[in-house]
C-alpha cells in the first residue's frame, strides 16, 4: 500500500491532476484525504471492537501500567530526554507502577535502548522498563508521504497506534512525541486515561501564514510557493487539517506543553486551556553549572563555536555553515592567525540513512564555502588544519567535554518549540546566539534583571554580525554575559522541576481519573 501511494504521488497521474485542476478536481483533492482518514478510523474502530487485546505483555496483566508512545525511543534528542526523565520520575514516585514504552526501534534490544538513555541523559532507572515493539513505524516517517505529509503521517500514526493498542492496553496512556491522532484511539477504543506532552504543534498559525504569503520554508517548498493554485490548495488543506488536529487533541484529559510559543498554538487549535499547562522540559543545568565560566585552553589555542542539534532539516545546519563562512570572511584573522583561531563543531544525533545523507550534504557545502572539514588529509597523508568538525551520536560525557570547551553556542532553527540545547549551552557557560523566534526568543534568551543573557539572530548576515560582536568582547564582558546566561538557565529550567511537575500535574490526575 505504501509503494502504491508513493508511486501515485510521484507519477504522471499526480502531475495531470495538478495541471488540469478544476472546481471538481479541487474538491476531490481536498476531500479525498479526509474521506480516506474517516473511512480508516471507522474500519479501525470495528476491528478493535471485534479483536481481543494481544497477550504480548501477559505478565503485566493485573498490574497498574503507564504506556508511553514514543516510536523513536532510541534516538538521542530533547524529546527522548523528556521520555526517560518522565519514566525515571514515575519509577521513583510509584514503585507499584510498571512503565511500558511503545517503540519502533525493532532492530535495537531493550537493554541497548536503556543503556543509551542512561549514557546520553544520565538517568538511572530503578526497575525494568517494558518495551512493545511496533513493526509499522514507517507509517509515521516523512519519506512514506512525499505529498500530504502532515495528513499522511497523522493517518499513519493512527495505524501505528492501532498496532500498539492491539499489542497492549495500558491503564494510562501518555504520548510523548506529538502524535495527537492517537489520543482518540486510546481514549475511546482503548478506554485509557490519556495525557500528552506536546513538544511542537503538528500545524500552527505560522505555517498557515507562510503558505498564505507564499514564503519558502521547510514546510512550504519553492514549487508550491511559486504557484498561486498550489498555494491555494495547500492553504485549504492546512485549514482542514488544523480542524482535524484540534478535534483529536481535545480527547486528551491532561495536556502539557513545553513552551509559551507551543502553548499559544495549542490553546488556539485544541481550545482546552483549562486542561493545559506549560511545563518546561528537563534540562540538566545543575551538573553543567559546575563547569568553569573561564574556558579551558585548547591544545591548538583555538576558540570554539558549538552547535548541539540532531541532523534534521529544520535545524538548518546549512545556515550555521554559511554564517560561519561569512564571519571568517569578515574577520580573516579568525581563520589565518593561530592566536585568534575560531572553529565550529557540529554535534548531534544521526538517526538514519536520511540524516547521514544530510551530513554528507553539509560536508559538501563546507567544501563549496571553503571551510575545511576535520579529518581531511593533504597529499602527504597529514591532517589539514580544520574549520569545521562533525561529531555524530556523541555520548553524555563527550557532550559535556564539548560544552566545557565551547566559547560560543549557536542555534539556527526557526520556530524551535523550546530549545534544550540553548539552555544547556547557557548553563555550561557559553555565550549563545539563537534564532529570534519561538522558545529561545520568548522563554530562554531573555534579559535577567536587565542583563544580557545571549544574542538573537535570524539570517546569515545577523548571525555573522552576532559572532563578530561576541568575539570582539573583552574577557570580562564575555564573563558577564556568560554568568547572566548561566543564572537564567539554572533558575528557570531544571530537571527536578520537570520531574516533580510531571508526577503531580500529569500522572496523579490521570491515576485519579482511573480510580
Amino acid at each position: 500500500a505504501q509503494a502504491i501511494w508513493s508511486q501515485t504521488l510521484h507519477g504522471p497521474v499526480w502531475n495531470t491532476m495538478l495541471l488540469g485542476a478544476s472546481g471538481v478536481a479541487l474538491s476531490a483533492l481536498i476531500l479525498s484525504p479526509v474521506l480516506v482518514f474517516a473511512f480508516s478510523v471507522v474500519v479501525l474502530f470495528c476491528w478493535l471492537r471485534l479483536k481481543p487485546f494481544s497477550s504480548t505483555a501477559r505478565h503485566l496483566l493485573g498490574k497498574e501500567t503507564i504506556g508511553f508512545f514514543h516510536p523513536f525511543a532510541a534516538a538521542g534528542g530533547g524529546g527522548e530526554r523528556v521520555l526517560w526523565c518522565a519514566i525515571q520520575a514515575v519509577q521513583q514516585r510509584y514503585p507499584e507502577i510498571e512503565c511500558v514504552v511503545y517503540t519502533g526501534d525493532t532492530d535495537v534490544a531493550a537493554a541497548e535502548i536503556v543503556e543509551k538513555a542512561e549514557s546520553r541523559f544520565g538517568v538511572r532507572l530503578k526497575r525494568e522498563v517494558h518495551f512493545v515493539y511496533l513493526s509499522g513505524r514507517s507509517w509515521v516517517e516523512a519519506s512514506t508521504w512525499p505529498r500530504f505529509t502532515l495528513l499522511g503521517q497523522s493517518l499513519g500514526s493512527v495505524f501505528l497506534g492501532w498496532e500498539a493498542l492491539s499489542l497492549f492496553r495500558p491503564d494510562v496512556y501518555v504520548d510523548t512525541m506529538g502524535y495527537a491522532f492517537t489520543l482518540p484511539l486510546f481514549a475511546v477504543m482503548g478506554r485509557c486515561q490519556v495525557g500528552c506532552y506536546v513538544h511542537y504543534p503538528t500545524i500552527s498559525t505560522d505555517m498557515l501564514a507562510r503558505v498564505r504569503s507564499r514564503d519558502v520554508a521547510v514546510c512550504n517548498d519553492s514549487r508550491v510557493a511559486r504557484s498561486r493554485l498550489l498555494s491555494t490548495l495547500k492553504l485549504v488543506y492546512y485549514r482542514i487539517f488544523a480542524m482535524l488536529y484540534g478535534f483529536a487533541g481535545r480527547f486528551a484529559h491532561i495536556v502539557m506543553v513545553n513552551s509559551s510559543w507551543t502553548r499559544g498554538h495549542i490553546d488556539a487549535l485544541w481550545r482546552v486551556p483549562e486542561r493545559t499547562s506549560t511545563v518546561f522540559p528537563p534540562c540538566d543545568t545543575a551538573a553543567l553549572a559546575t563547569l568553569s565560566l573561564e574556558r579551558p585552553a585548547k591544545p591548538d589555542g583555538s576558540r570554539r563555536i558549538l552547535s548541539l542539534a540532531q541532523f534534521r532539516p529544520e535545524k538548518d545546519h546549512a545556515l550555521q555553515l554559511r554564517a560561519f563562512a561569512r564571519f571568517l570572511k569578515n574577520v580573516p584573522k579568525c581563520q589565518t592567525e593561530s592566536s585568534s583561531r575560531v572553529r565550529l563543531v557540529l554535534a548531534g544525533g544521526c538517526r538514519d540513512v536520511h540524516d547521514r545523507r544530510r551530513v554528507d550534504q553539509l560536508r559538501e557545502l563546507c567544501r563549496e564555502l571553503g571551510l575545511r572539514d576535520a579529518g581531511e588529509l593533504d597529499d602527504a597523508g597529514r591532517e589539514l588544519d580544520w574549520d569545521v568538525a562533525f561529531r555524530l551520536n556523541v555520548s553524555l560525557q563527550e557532550v559535556r567535554t564539548l560544552l566545557n570547551e565551547a566559547d560560543v553556542g549557536i542555534h539556527t532553527m526557526r520556530d524551535e518549540h523550546f530549545g534544550i540545547s540553548v539552555v544547556e549551552l547557557m548553563a555550561a557557560g557559553a555565550v549563545v546566539v539563537a534564532h529570534d523566534s519561538a522558545g529561545p526568543a520568548m522563554d530562554i534568551v531573555t534579559p535577567l534583571k536587565g542583563a544580557c543573557t545571549g544574542y538573537l539572530a535570524t539570517d546569515e548576515a545577523s548571525y555573522s554580525s552576532a559572532l563578530q560582536d561576541i568575539f570582539a568582547l573583552e574577557p570580562r564582558q564575555r564573563l558577564t554575559v556568560a554568568a547572566a546566561g548561566r543564572e537564567a538557565a539554572c533558575t528557570r529550567f531544571t530537571q527536578e522541576k520537570f520531574e516533580q511537575t510531571f508526577v503531580s500535574d500529569m500522572v496523579e490526575p490521570l491515576r485519579a481519573r482511573d480510580r
